[in-house]
């Protein structure tokens, strides 16, 4: 996006906030079946079993549209290219990949959106070790990503884009699944919960969602208090990511609220297009003081 933080068209924010999730509608006859609410947080399972079937969603798809849940590596003509399926585990990672054009060259031009040219985000098949990351790309098409330490496991890493080809691009959004080798253990999906803490703060979530379009209001406080400075962040004062149980497809959202400087909060309104029924895994990030904080909870969408 190049709209400024003080004036951001909610028809943009819409498109940005729902086109992911509204093309999760497509396809859908290949999806997880939904799972019920998962037991107490952190219950470890012997072995990774399963985890590599949780993820082994398709890497490539046509322009059909089936891709549009961000699991395929193609789509209209723009692929994910990696460097390597296979990860080490414990020390941070420089990653590498390009994204390809319809002609088959890297592509170099970018659009900005959401104040960056390329999002990218990391999850492992079990939805835990959330990472949401700014590459940086060099003259011949090649973005780096600085992956920090990855656990064992199955991964899925998304390139979230919009072509620079003209002010009605589509948004765009890739994966592939890579290996970190080792031992290790599935942790189940923690309970649905409405309130979480981090970092001193309260955040709830006020309305729970059902499958389709509805509000999703998130309010944040401190010490008993209602939360009045957040700060932009990606030109608006969160950004929502959520991961579905089962096979990891992708959809993010940002407020409607207007951006008038630090004085965002307490409430923030999203419109939560989740089409997809079952457990969400959510991340919400908002940022305070120059520190950005992530609040991780479990959303069930009926």
């Amino acid at each position: 996006m190049t709209a400024s933080p003080a004036r951001r068209p909610f028809q943009r924010r819409w498109l940005l906030a729902s086109c992911v999730p509204v093309l999760l509608v497509l396809g859908m006859a290949a999806s997880v079946p939904a799972s019920a609410p998962g037991p107490a947080p952190h219950a470890a399972m012997p072995g990774m079993a399963g985890m590599a079937g949780m993820a082994g969603m398709p890497e490539t798809a046509g322009a059909s549209g089936s891709s549009g849940r961000g699991l395929a590596a193609e789509q209209d003509g723009y692929r994910l290219d990696t460097a390597t399926t296979e990860l080490p585990d414990g020390r941070p990672t420089p990653f590498r990949f390009t994204v390809t054009g319809p002609g088959g060259a890297p592509v170099t031009d970018f659009a900005v959106h959401q104040t960056k040219k390329l999002h990218f985000y990391a999850i492992r098949a079990d939805l835990t070790g959330f990472q949401h990351l700014h590459p940086d790309l060099a003259d011949d098409g090649t973005w780096t990503a600085d992956l920090a330490a990855l656990t064992p496991g199955t991964w899925r890493l998304y390139a979230d884009f919009v072509p620079n080809t003209g002010p009605h691009a589509p948004e765009l959004v890739l994966s592939r699944t890579v290996t970190v080798r080792g031992e290790s253990a599935a942790v189940l999906l923690p309970a649905p919960v409405g309130t979480v803490d981090v970092d001193g703060y309260t955040v709830t979530l006020q309305v729970q969602p059902v499958a389709g379009a509805h509000q999703l209001v998130a309010s944040i406080g401190k010490d008993g208090r209602p939360v009045t400075d957040l700060q932009p962040y990606l030109d608006s004062y969160a950004h929502l990511s959520a991961f579905h149980e089962g096979d990891q497809a992708l959809a993010h959202l940002h407020p409607a609220d207007v951006v008038t400087g630090d004085h965002g909060g307490p409430t923030l309104t999203f419109q939560a297009l989740l089409a997809e029924p079952g457990n969400w895994r959510v991340f919400l990030q908002f940022q305070t003081a120059g520190k950005l904080h992530t609040a991780e909870l479990t959303l069930h969408v009926d």
